[in-house]
């Protein structure tokens, strides 16, 4: 809502992708040009396409389609992955079970998300991946208390039979994606190309969440709540900094509002993600948030938000969000 932006605009980012690893890419006159797009739209409208991102459009659209053929799966089939705390609020929430400010939203999901178990501490490696994707944190209660809410594996369905192999390749492009557009977003503004690695983010929490949203007349009063509420899902911001948006391309349903309170269709455009900023930063889970120094000299010297924990952020969304 920073301005009163009437379009969202349409990012080629392709020259950060090619140069994305190069110590000095803002020399690169393509790649400052880019910077400066990204600079404008994060700071006007917080949303933006992005193409040139180098994922295939065939992957994403077989990632739409297995998603839908999930959601077409009977409840009960659904259910058998079922999102709940002991999960690690990880699973399948059917339609009207994610909150937001206190309605029910009219969509039905998975949430997928970097998980951890506790092991003992006489492991002495630093991470093992396992076939369930967990990964197993050397030291016990490494977060503390805010993060054994988080704790848990990931709930993969069976049914479709090639739905986590799928989800984990685009999660690695995703996550590979992400870095490549903070880069970017880094020289925006005004910082070093790693801004936002090391030990701020350089070992990112990230959430993918698998959105259906099954049309009123089409869905069984089995899974439909008795609201009257017929929003897919209500206004709200992202607790994260980045977010990529893969949306079907056959209907408009994604608005953004500016600061006069218009809402702006975010229309699908074939092979673009939309891209938006959030509350947070992609950062490591205990990562403590507050404005970087260069943007308080840059807005006069004066903060305007304090410093808050990305995981405690993230926990006070997650178990408000849910009826479980």
């Amino acid at each position: 809502m920073a301005t009163d932006f009437i379009s969202i605009p349409l990012i080629d980012i392709s020259p950060l992708v090619e140069k994305w690893d190069d110590p000095n890419p803002i020399r690169d006159e393509r790649v400052a040009e880019v910077v400066q797009q990204l600079d404008k739209a994060c700071r006007e409208a917080g949303f933006f396409y992005v193409k040139g991102h180098g994922i295939p459009d065939s992957v994403l659209k077989e990632i739409r389609s297995i998603s839908r053929q999930f959601f077409d799966l009977p409840y009960e089939e659904k259910l058998k992955i079922k999102l709940s705390p002991a999960t690690g609020y990880r699973g399948y929430q059917q339609v009207g079970e994610n909150i937001t400010k206190g309605v029910p939203d009219m969509h039905e999901a998975i949430d997928v998300g970097l998980v951890w178990i506790r092991v003992p501490s006489l492991i002495t490696a630093d991470l093992f991946y396992l076939s369930d994707n967990c990964y197993k944190e050397v030291e016990p209660g490494m977060y503390g208390g805010f993060g054994e809410i988080m704790e848990g594996c990931n709930k993969w369905p069976s049914d479709p039979p090639r739905f986590k192999n799928l989800m984990e390749d685009y999660v690695s492009r995703c996550t590979d994606l992400s870095r490549k557009i903070l880069r970017g977003i880094a020289l925006a503004l005004g910082g070093p190309l790693d801004m936002f690695e090391g030990n701020l983010a350089g070992d990112p929490f990230w959430v993918l969440r698998i959105i259906g949203y099954p049309a009123v007349s089409h869905s069984s009063c089995k899974q439909m709540p008795d609201a009257k509420n017929d929003i897919g899902c209500g206004a709200h911001t992202d607790y994260g900094l980045l977010t990529l948006v893969n949306q079907d391309y056959d209907i408009t349903a994604l608005q953004v509002r500016n600061i006069d309170g218009d809402w702006i269709p975010a229309a699908p455009v074939p092979g673009t993600f939309v891209c938006n900023i959030g509350d947070m930063l992609k950062t490591n889970y205990d990562a403590v948030v507050q404005p970087e120094e260069i943007c308080v000299q840059r807005s006069g010297g004066a903060k305007k938000f304090d410093e808050a924990v990305y995981g405690k952020h993230l926990v006070s969304k997650v178990v408000n969000n849910f009826v479980v």
